[in-house]
């Protein structure tokens, strides 16, 4: 006769296996959930959701060209344990489109495929605002901006800067500061007064922007 005890922990232990590894070896492995690239200043990731909570997972992650038949492995990729991997340089190409598919493994199982959607660089990576740094002089206040990473402005040789000037009265005026100088001097400016300032970063060829940096305020005494 069965020990009714012995018998309760082994369905109690069948229960964790299956509901709480999320698999058996029978079932297959689940593949990878919400997989999406990220993008900021073409610095590119993809990134996804585990299917289980095991730490026995590890992920091995492809791509290819929008078009071309052949995936292929994204070298450091391989294997990996993070649920994110670099692809900025295999999508260095902001003309093109791109897919990427991540697979989890076990030592027990594989999954199937999780294919991303098609990702463009030039349309969805983000593009960063300038950062601002604000100074008085003499003749006023200068202005001046650090640009987005090198690999923007190698990309976009026609990019500049738009800076707002922002006034008490909830008005702004807009300002242009080119590609090439990143230091803008205003001089028509008013003793002990705040000036407040946000600047964008605009790709006219695109026709697309930054959003807004963080507001900047400087007093002149």
């Amino acid at each position: 006769m069965i020990n009714m005890t012995a018998l309760l922990l082994l369905w109690a232990a069948v229960l964790l296996g299956t509901i709480g590894g999320g698999f058996t070896e029978e079932e297959g492995l689940l593949p990878p959930a919400h997989l999406r690239f990220d993008s900021v200043d073409y610095k590119t990731t993809v990134a996804w959701t585990p299917s289980s909570n095991s730490s026995s997972l590890k992920y091995n992650v492809q791509w290819k060209i929008y078009g071309e038949p052949q995936w292929v492995n994204v070298d450091d990729c391989q294997g990996i344990e993070k649920p994110k991997c670099d692809l900025s340089e295999v999508t260095s190409d902001i003309t093109e489109w791109y897919y990427a598919r991540v697979q989890a493994t076990s030592p027990a199982a594989e999954s199937t495929w999780a294919v991303s959607r098609r990702f463009s660089p030039r349309w969805d990576s983000q593009i960063s605002p300038p950062l601002l740094r604000l100074n008085t002089t003499q003749k006023g206040i200068v202005v001046r901006v650090k640009p987005p990473r090198a690999q923007v402005r190698k990309k976009h040789s026609d990019l500049y800067y738009k800076i707002y000037l922002l006034k008490e009265n909830g008005q702004e005026k807009e300002l242009e500061m080119n590609c090439c100088f990143h230091k803008l001097s205003l001089k028509d400016v008013k003793r002990k007064t705040k000036y407040c300032f946000q600047a964008q970063t605009i790709l006219p060829l695109q026709a697309r922007s930054s959003i807004r940096s963080q507001v900047k305020c400087i007093t002149l005494k």
